[in-house]
């Protein structure tokens, strides 16, 4: 058997003439993740429910980079809404090869039975979180599987938690609004699982990981912030630039023998 030539980790890398479909693509980790894969070549298609801020993080993208950039309003809430998606991308760009499942459930301050102690949780709410989180994660997966086995270089990545993964120390929030809700926590970690699932299954067309993030600085409250740091072997909340890596190793053919895997990303929180 001939020796197959060596490729260079900036070949490996490319993603040009590649098409990435990402889910709360207007929030700060999304606009990270979908600016580290437009450096690498890829085109992008945001996909948010705020049409102001996805315009504005469409416009970001385009001018820092020069890539195609599309952006589809979309309530992932909805089942019919999610359904429209194929096709859109199919219009807009004629193929996808990444799809990264990364919108999240956080609530308003509208949204009862969220962040309350947990005898107050409210079945309605735990819902909606599992059917952003979880079953829309699922949902487009298998909708946009099609697309993603036929480009050849299909990937799709999760974005799960330490939540998922761990319980919680609520001991983090005393004397905070902040809170730690159940549903969170389960449909994360059914990500974490449903990454497993769909890796055999899905196996060798399309490649299944997913990335779990530990706790991210956005002016939480001092009392929170020192609580977590101190907790953190690498001393310091989380940076949006903290998780490009992980998003480029992914969609990318840096890791194109790697599938299943759930790569902690969390400043050591979890090797305690």
């Amino acid at each position: 058997m001939e020796e197959e030539e060596s490729r260079s980790i900036s070949t490996m890398m490319d993603l040009s003439g590649r098409v990435a479909v990402i889910t709360g693509g207007a929030g700060h980790l999304g606009q990270a993740m979908a600016s580290a894969l437009s450096e690498l070549g890829c085109s992008v298609c945001l996909l948010d429910r705020n049409a102001e801020t996805l315009a504005k993080a469409a416009d970001r993208l385009r001018a820092k980079w020069n890539r195609p950039v599309e952006q589809l309003l979309i309530d992932l809430e909805s089942e019919d809404e999610r359904k429209n998606v194929p096709a859109w991308v199919s219009r807009t760009f004629g193929r996808a090869d990444i799809l990264v499942n990364n919108a999240g459930f956080v609530g308003d301050s509208t949204l009862t039975g969220w962040v309350v102690p947990f005898e107050e949780q409210e079945i309605g709410t735990w819902r909606r979180a599992v059917e952003v989180n979880l079953t829309a994660a699922f949902h487009l997966s298998q909708l946009l599987s099609p697309l993603l086995k036929t480009s050849g270089k299909g990937s799709i990545i999760n974005v799960s938690s330490i939540y998922g993964v761990v319980g919680p120390d609520l001991a983090l929030y005393e004397g905070t609004t902040m809170g730690n809700p159940a549903a969170y926590a389960a449909s994360k970690g059914g990500l974490v699982q449903i990454t497993r699932w769909l890796s055999t299954v899905l196996a060798p067309d399309i490649r299944v990981n997913c990335i779990s993030p530990g706790g991210i600085a956005r002016n939480q409250p001092e009392a929170f912030q020192e609580r977590y740091v101190e907790r953190t072997p690498m001393r310091r909340m989380g940076h949006e630039e903290d998780f490009k890596g992980a998003a480029a190793y992914f969609a990318s053919d840096l890791s194109a023998w790697v599938t299943g895997q759930n790569l902690m990303v969390d400043g050591g929180w979890t090797a305690w």
